[in-house]
């Protein structure tokens, strides 16, 4: 293999400049608005023209220097990464510790037919375990994935499709039930307020509003908005789902990594090497729950989040689709002939239960005791807010903490422990079993009182640890001894009873 070294392609350059261009672009306008208060509007624009021609230059005159000075090259053994100017950087990663290379490429670098390519070695290490070219050409950059990620393939892996999931366009229904929409709606409103303060013209926009609803009440008023901000969080939500998932595509490669490619706008490729999977989580948000769908998640080791979060999306696997299609889907990446989030769950004891009435009850209570306070002691006129509040809340309240016991539910499925718990967002994890590491065994002041406990297991992939929350004590105990036999023993007091159970020493 040639060892030679090689250089960011130079349309970086232009990427670059036009990037700067729409930063420039985008403070324009609240640059003008603020510099015209005291000058003419033309020299205003002259003022913010120049000044965006000064960053775009310096801008474009750094990227140079940093093109110049940046290459990369791919050994036999090691991959190599050398920038700086002033401060030098020598980066290297062994090829035996790369576990994942993802292309990123967004709407102007697929029209440059450039590609951002992340080498990962999948450890949780910050940017000391990944180099990062940016950019390369597409071609290049697959040629590194395929080269990086080489693989001997199993017989029975070649000559078949490998496709596990590809875009069902119907899918797109679960976007608007998503926590996503009110997000945007509110988004949107906070949006417009701002625009118009920039220009002084806020009071404006409020006259306005209220002049649509001078015939309607206070309250049908705040419910038009927010049944409005609603409805354009929703149509937002609809397009950055087609932008998200558009051109979907779930496949195994051979050799043993699983590759998901999508994005209609910005193209996205993430692979993962299967031995570093270790289980699956099917999570559903409330609304995508109602209308019965799932998403799928990896739990693999490697893919810890960088400090600004924009990887955060490397574990989806699956978007929220019908739950008998997830876990189907979810079978199949873990190559397993039935899901194990499909498996008989153990319920949880009726203290469970309890704890999360109590929980709801003063999650209501709390706030109303405090309105009628403020009721007594400034305006009456809060304790009727109180009162109706206790009235619309508390079965509200009860009607989620009831939801939350019965998601409650453990067990084991073959080589996996399963785990269920959440309401506002139930998930179920399957872990295999020679994943867990340890467990954590904790025990509130009031969950002694009831006799429940919360137990951890402790993972290296994932979050690090998965919580199978207020099981019985003896419950939870015989539910890690079998699940992972021998890693608690040294914890546990002996017995000797036929129906004794185990126990904590």
């Amino acid at each position: 293999m040639s060892e030679e070294w090689r250089r960011l392609h130079p349309r970086t350059l232009l990427a670059g400049a036009a990037v700067l261009c729409g930063v420039a672009g985008g403070a324009a306008l609240p640059a003008v608005a603020g510099l015209a208060g005291g000058r003419p509007l033309w020299q205003a624009v002259a003022w913010v023209l120049a000044g965006a021609a000064l960053l775009v230059l310096a801008g474009t005159a750094a990227d140079w220097v940093r093109l110049r000075r940046t290459r990369y090259r791919v050994g036999p053994e090691r991959v190599d990464l050398h920038t700086g100017f002033l401060l030098l950087k020598q980066r290297s990663l062994a090829r035996e510790r790369i576990r994942s290379v993802d292309l990123t490429a967004n709407p102007l670098q697929r029209v440059l037919g450039l590609v951002k390519v992340r080498i990962g070695t999948g450890e949780h290490t910050g940017g000391e375990s990944t180099l990062e070219l940016d950019l390369v050409t597409r071609t290049e950059g697959e040629r590194l994935r395929q080269e990086l990620l080489a693989r001997a393939a199993a017989p029975e892996e070649t000559g078949h499709d490998s496709a596990l999931a590809t875009l069902d366009p119907r899918w797109i229904r679960y976007a608007p039930v998503s926590f996503l929409a009110p997000a945007l709606g509110g988004a949107a409103a906070g949006a417009v307020m701002q625009v118009s303060e920039w220009f002084g013209a806020q009071g404006k926009v409020i006259d306005w509003i209220g002049d649509r609803f001078q015939d309607v009440s206070v309250t049908w008023m705040l419910l038009d908005l927010l049944l409005l901000a609603t409805a354009v969080g929703a149509v937002g939500a609809l397009g950055l789902w087609v932008e998200m998932w558009w051109n979907y595509r779930l496949e195994r490669e051979p050799g043993g990594t699983l590759r998901v490619r999508r994005g209609l706008l910005t193209a996205r490729s993430v692979t993962l090497e299967e031995r570093r999977l270790r289980g699956i989580e099917l999570v559903e948000p409330l609304g995508v729950r109602l209308f019965g769908a799932a998403r799928v998640d990896a739990v693999a080791t490697g893919l810890a989040q960088d400090d600004d979060d924009k990887h955060a999306d490397l574990k989806n696997l699956l978007p929220a689709v019908p739950r008998e299609r997830a876990e189907r889907v979810a079978a199949q990446v873990l190559r397993e002939p039935e899901p194990p989030t499909g498996a008989p769950l153990a319920a949880h004891p009726p203290a469970a239960r309890t704890r999360r009435l109590r929980w709801a009850l003063w999650s209501v209570l709390g706030p109303v005791a405090l309105l009628a306070v403020l009721g007594l002691l400034l305006a009456p006129v809060l304790l009727y807010v109180a009162a109706g509040c206790a009235v619309v809340l508390t079965p509200i309240a009860v009607l989620f903490a009831l939801d939350a016991y019965r998601a409650l539910g453990h067990g084991v499925s073959g080589a996996y422990l399963v785990a269920r718990s959440g309401t506002v967002r139930r998930s179920t994890v399957a872990l295999q079993r020679s994943g867990v590491i340890g467990w954590t065994v904790k025990q509130s002041y009031f969950q002694r009182r009831a006799g429940i406990l919360t137990l951890t297991a402790t993972t290296a992939a994932g979050t690090g640890g998965y919580d199978v929350y207020d099981t019985g004590e003896s419950q939870g105990l015989a539910f890690a001894a079998e699940a992972v036999p021998g890693l608690l023993a040294p914890f546990l007091e002996p017995v000797h009873t036929p129906e004794a159970r185990p126990t904590l020493r």
